[in-house]
């Protein structure tokens, strides 16, 4: 992983399919529940690859997700959410208050 000097991003996070909406991004999540610790693991075919605890079961693992988005992007739970997917392990998930760019190097800092 090569970072770009000028930003500090390593090049896999260019990789990341990060959309600009109004007032908020959308993000591309891969999602491997019951894993053995809750973490953002890095990006896998253009979407965020994201490791959590939780079963796949009654929203779950849809709760721990937010939780680990809003911590990595340093917003509130209640600025993100699940648009596509909601049971499916890849989802599209809506944060608003923040810009693609910032969303970017946020997310590839958490992953450190």
């Amino acid at each position: 992983m090569m970072k770009r000097p000028e930003e500090g991003i390593p090049r896999e996070f260019d990789r990341l399919t990060v959309t600009d909406r109004l007032g908020a991004v959308r993000v591309e999540v891969h999602v491997r529940p019951r894993s053995s610790r809750s973490a953002i693991l890095g990006v896998r075919d253009g979407a965020l690859d994201v490791a959590v605890t939780a079963p796949p079961a009654d929203g779950e693992a849809n709760a721990e997700l937010v939780a680990v988005l809003a911590r990595a992007l340093d917003v509130r739970r209640g600025a993100i959410s699940v648009v596509v997917g909601a049971s499916s392990r890849n989802k599209l998930v809506e944060i608003a208050g923040v810009t693609a760019e910032v969303a970017r190097a946020r997310l590839c800092q958490a992953k450190r």
